[in-house]
């Protein structure tokens, strides 16, 4: 690495085991009946018992604490996003709340009268909030070293990363959903851009503003009204957007005035193209000029960087990660694992390390599949007792209320505002895939204690299965 970083932290045994001896494995739970609530939430949504794997556990137990409910807790299931809680926990663990991404930027060359006879090197470590705001800021520090004018080229390096190929329509067919994007160790804006449509009633018209700026596209400023009384409805389909180009948005519809102003982030259509795009775009619309061009390469060796761009801590990531669910950083924070260990980020890497922390944390029973540690995969598996286990670890643990701090609250916030159990009564992580419907983390009941809840519905008609999770959070909130 070029330069330093957080220390990485190493693994922590459970309070009470002594060094040298492996984790205490928990109890297989003995099968526990389903309360009544939870029995016909299940039969209105038509999703037979074995759809459904749970656990309820004191926050505060041991491996030995028998749960309060336990019904299929060792079967391996889909977790969907809820495997976001596992990445981020490792992370906070290994890496520390405070962690932070760095992006040095080298200039080879030197500065006269406004001009930079030479390149500029942008180097990406990973950064997975290097978003358009910070971009701008970027660009102006490299104003900031006298630079109006770049005579030669922007070089990015993305080397951090070794990761394959990524096509974003294979996993849904959806290649313009933000969350289909794919980790880059030079991510600007997620890959995305945003769409901000702002309703004229006078001119008849709609303005559309675009960030980030993207060099080399053309992109159509307004788009005509709907008829008077038209009511907003599916306005993104009204819009008969064409978006496939990556060198021209156009749209062929209209805009409901009704809708007032809508944002609409769309993922880039050349995702490999996008950084280059947005760093000329930036680096233009802020006045520079550049003669070469914006391209790949790799940072020459003995360069030393000119200035240092730092991301938000990892606590402050993980809050976005699990708040929103956040695919793409929460694979950055994932390959970051790897990146520390061994300098460079590979998925296979990362799921070592995950591996080697989780058998000295948690034992050697249920490990995760992590895939690509987002839970955007039809090949993640976890067991509700292993998830719940490490649960109760991390309520002991000195990360605890950063991890806590990241889960969404019931009814509140986050994934879970439009929850319909108790507002204020779960901090719970969601996830949800085709097929798969789950939340996990912890809920406060009526008594005081704390309470591990992992609840996942594996099945064809998970989509209905909101009211069950919700029934469960009530019943594990109600133990008076």
């Amino acid at each position: 690495m070029a330069h330093a970083q957080t220390p990485v932290q190493p693994p922590v045994l459970p309070q009470g085991q002594p060094v040298g001896q492996p984790p205490a494995q928990p109890a297989a739970p003995a099968s526990v009946a389903l309360p009544p609530e939870v029995e016909s939430a299940l039969a209105r949504a038509r999703l037979p018992r074995d759809s459904l794997s749970v656990l309820v556990v004191d926050a505060q137990g041991t491996p030995r604490t028998a749960p309060r409910l336990a019904h299929r807790a060792q079967v391996p299931v889909n977790p969907a996003s809820v495997m976001k809680l596992v990445t981020t926990y490792a992370a906070l663990e290994q890496l520390g709340p405070a962690y932070v991404w760095n992006t040095p930027v080298y200039l080879q060359g030197t500065v006269q009268d406004g001009s930079l006879r030479g390149n500029v090197y942008i180097q990406g470590q990973g950064d997975p909030k290097l978003v358009m705001e910070r971009l701008w800021l970027l660009m102006r520090r490299l104003q900031g070293q006298g630079i109006q004018v770049i005579v030669g080229d922007i070089v990015l390096d993305r080397s951090a990363f070794d990761v394959p190929e990524h096509d974003p329509a294979r996993f849904d067919g959806e290649p313009l959903r933000p969350y289909n994007a794919a980790p880059d160790a030079l991510l600007l804006n997620y890959k995305s851009s945003v769409m901000t449509f702002v309703p004229d009633a006078a001119a008849g018209l709609a303005r559309i503003q675009y960030d980030p700026p993207l060099a080399g596209v053309q992109r159509q400023a307004t788009v005509a009204l709907a008829a008077a009384g038209t009511e907003c409805g599916d306005w993104r389909g009204g819009l008969r957007a064409e978006l496939s180009d990556p060198a021209k948005v156009s749209f062929q519809g209209v805009y409901p005035a009704a809708c007032g102003e809508r944002v609409w982030p769309v993922a880039a259509a050349d995702p490999r193209g996008f950084a280059a795009r947005a760093v000329e775009g930036m680096w233009r619309e802020l006045g520079g000029k550049l003669t070469g061009s914006v391209r790949e390469g790799k940072v020459p060796a003995g360069l030393r960087p000119a200035f240092v761009t730092t991301s938000p801590t990892l606590a402050e990531v993980v809050r976005d990660v699990n708040k929103h669910s956040n695919n793409v950083m929460a694979q950055h924070v994932f390959l970051t694992l790897a990146l520390q260990k061994h300098g460079v980020a590979t998925f296979d890497g990362a799921r070592d390390v995950l591996r080697q922390w989780w058998l000295a944390r948690v034992g050697d029973a249920d490990v995760p599949q992590a895939d690509n540690g987002a839970g955007l995969s039809r090949d993640a598996r976890l067991t509700a007792q292993a998830l719940g286990r490490m649960l109760q670890l991390a309520w002991a643990a000195p990360v605890m209320p950063e991890l806590v701090a990241s889960l969404p609250i019931s009814g509140v916030d986050g994934t879970l505002r439009r929850s319909q159990s108790r507002a204020g009564t779960a901090h719970l992580k969601t996830g949800s895939l085709r097929d798969v419907m789950a939340v996990a983390g912890y809920v406060h009941a009526a008594s005081g204690r704390r309470y591990v809840l992992v609840a996942v519905v594996n099945h064809a008609s998970a989509g209905a299965a909101r009211p069950v999770l919700d029934s469960l959070i009530d019943w594990t909130a109600r133990d008076l």
